[in-house]
């Protein structure tokens, strides 16, 4: 991966983003982005999630949103509107379902009304995100949109198997990541559009599977958001269409 920031870049707050606008702040990820980059000089931070109530006070502007209702969405890119995200981040995703309904190990327990929640919060969202948010979008100046993805989406490094639904939503959700690279490149050529691998964060995501995990393969919240944003900093259009994990490596395809 190679820096390729223009140098126009460098003179906005100290090569971070003016504006933000995270996609599900209310979780463990999702709060560190945001305070990280208000610690880093981010004066207006769109804040989403589904209560539309954290966190509060300057530089956030909190809104409501739900990935699976498009109105919520567009209304949110409208608010938007006026000042857009020069950075765009969707933090939110679903490992185990609110009943307790976990990845499955084997095909023998696929289940089609689990696999269509899964993938209607893990890639229809954040595609239809994308749909209302990049049309805000400068033609002739860098902006960032990232979705956290998993290195399970990969195909080619898939050699365990199993998380059946789980792995299906990241790998078309990096599918999509990549056909709305390509589409933009054509008309914003300083844009970015990636996904992002943070490895395995302390969140309630990844509590159900902490368990037996090697000594120093977790991450802290503080942490991840440190590694994603400064891999964020680092990336340029030649980048775009790509998966990176929280060091910077490319996530094979």
């Amino acid at each position: 991966m190679q820096n390729r920031c223009a140098v126009e870049d460098m003179q906005k707050v100290g090569n971070w983003p003016r504006t933000a606008a995270v996609f599900g702040s209310s979780g463990g990820i999702g709060r560190a982005l945001c305070a990280k980059l208000a610690e880093n000089g981010t004066q207006r931070i769109y804040a989403g999630s589904r209560a539309g109530v954290t966190p509060e006070g300057d530089p956030y502007r909190t809104f409501a949103f739900d990935l699976s209702n498009e109105d919520s969405i567009e209304a949110s890119a409208q608010m938007m509107r006026d000042d857009p995200p020069e950075w765009v981040i969707v933090a939110s995703g679903v490992l185990t379902l609110p009943d307790g309904t976990g990845p499955e190990r084997t095909y023998k327990r696929l289940d089609p009304v689990v696999m269509a929640e899964v993938l209607a919060i893990n890639t229809i969202g954040p595609a239809i995100v994308a749909k209302h948010i990049l049309p805000l979008m400068p033609r002739d100046e860098r902006f960032m949109f990232a979705a956290l993805s998993a290195r399970v989406g990969s195909i080619s490094d898939n050699g365990l198997g199993g998380w059946h639904s789980y792995r299906a939503s990241k790998a078309a959700l990096n599918m999509l990541l990549k056909n709305v690279a390509i589409e933009m490149g054509r008309t914003h050529k300083e844009g970015v559009v990636v996904g992002l691998h943070p490895g395995t964060v302390d969140s309630e995501l990844s509590a159900p599977f902490q368990k037996g995990l090697p000594d120093g393969q977790l991450t802290e919240p503080d942490a991840a958001a440190d590694n994603l944003l400064g891999v964020l900093k680092r990336l340029g259009p030649d980048d775009s269409g790509k998966v990176f994990d929280f060091a910077g490596i490319e996530v094979p395809a």
